[in-house]
């Protein structure tokens, strides 16, 4: 295969379900388009803070919407996310600080388990609705990523160091220059200016843009990822 000169950042938080969808797609097109795909933890709350936005959990309608549509949603990417139990709790009082600097560690020190770490947190919220701020969670979602003992040792102490705070705010206010107002925030390169998508349902006009071709959520006609 060409070296490729296509790349995309995604810029995500594992508490957001419709960018579990984006980041699913992302992973099945990279060699399909021939991008590479960096993965690039942030703060949800702070890119909400700095563009004025509010989640839409907040708005009534937006909210009971989402009770129907991360459903069958997650039947169109085919992607196992269910609904929570306790939205509330486990999306705005427990936050996501403690997942996203326990990926933004990971990242520091075994970026090569970076995607596979990031699909077992997913898989602990949104498909067994468990508490990832919790560390037996985020030892477990390391080990089902791949990490070692030693490795999640390292990276647990890791997540309270300075280098790893300044990595989660440089994304979180990086994505703010590109414009960035939720997650996912998706940035193209593709020769010309980066191009900023936002959300799960932008892929067919983001493979128009760099020249690929859109062939669906699943081109590869994966079965769940149970």
């Amino acid at each position: 295969m060409a070296a490729t000169t296509k790349r995309i950042e995604l810029f995500y938080d594992v508490i957001s379900p419709y960018t579990w969808y984006a980041f699913e797609v992302l992973m099945r097109y990279k060699t399909h388009w021939n991008v590479s795909v960096e993965l690039k933890p942030f703060l949800l709350g702070a890119i909400m803070k700095g563009s004025g936005n509010t989640p839409p959990a907040f708005v009534p309608n937006k909210g009971k919407y989402m009770m129907k549509d991360i459903p069958r949603l997650s039947r169109y990417f085919n992607v196992p996310l269910k609904l929570l139990s306790d939205p509330g709790k486990s999306m705005f009082e427990r936050g996501s600080l403690v997942p996203n600097r326990f990926l933004t560690a990971t990242d520091l020190l075994y970026p090569d388990h970076l995607e596979g770490v990031t699909r077992a947190i997913w898989m602990e919220l949104w498909n067994k609705d468990e508490d990832i701020t919790s560390a037996p969670v985020l030892e477990r979602a390391g080990k089902a990523g791949g990490l070692s003992d030693e490795q999640l040792k390292k990276i647990l102490g890791h997540m309270t160091e300075q280098v790893t705070k300044d990595r989660l705010k440089a994304y979180s206010n990086l994505a703010l220059e590109y414009g960035a107002f939720g997650s996912p925030t998706i940035v193209a390169h593709a020769g010309g200016k980066p191009m900023m998508f936002f959300g799960s349902d932008r892929f067919p006009v983001l493979a128009n843009e760099i020249g690929e071709k859109w062939l669906g959520p699943d081109p590869d006609n994966q079965k769940s990822l149970l």
